[in-house]
C-alpha cells in the first residue's frame, strides 16, 4: 500500500465525519455552551477590572471588622467561577459531548479501514 494510498482513505474519513449530522450538533452543542459562558465570565471579569479602576471606594470597603475588602473578595471569586465553570463544563461534556465524539470517532475509524 503506498503512502498516498493511506493520505487519501485519510482525507476522505475526515470529510466523512465533517459531513455528517452529529458532527455538525457536537459543534452546535459545543457553541451553545461555550459562547454564553464565555462571555458571562468575560462580563464578570471585566467587571472586576471596572470595579478596581474607577470604583476604589466601594472595592476597599472593609467585610465586617475584618482586613478582608471587598477587592479581595472579588478576586477570590475569579479563581473559584473559573473551577465551577471548569467543573459545569466537564459534566456538560461527559453527558452531552463525549457521546457524540466517540461515536464520530469510531465512524472515522471504520472509514480509514475502507
Amino acid at each position: 500500500m503506498s503512502e498516498e494510498t493511506v493520505h487519501e482513505r485519510e482525507a476522505r474519513a475526515y470529510e466523512v465525519v465533517y459531513e455528517a449530522k452529529d458532527f455538525q450538533e457536537l459543534k452546535r452543542r459545543y457553541k451553545n455552551f461555550v459562547v454564553p459562558w464565555t462571555a458571562a465570565f468575560m462580563i464578570w471579569y471585566l467587571a472586576y477590572v471596572a470595579c478596581n479602576n474607577w470604583a476604589r471606594g466601594f472595592m476597599s470597603h472593609r467585610i465586617g471588622d475584618t482586613h478582608i475588602n471587598v477587592a479581595l473578595v472579588f478576586g477570590l471569586l475569579q479563581f473559584v467561577s473559573t473551577f465551577v465553570i471548569a467543573a459545569v463544563y466537564g459534566r456538560f461534556a461527559n453527558r452531552k459531548l463525549d457521546p457524540l465524539a466517540s461515536g464520530l470517532n469510531a465512524k472515522y475509524k471504520r472509514e480509514r479501514r475502507r
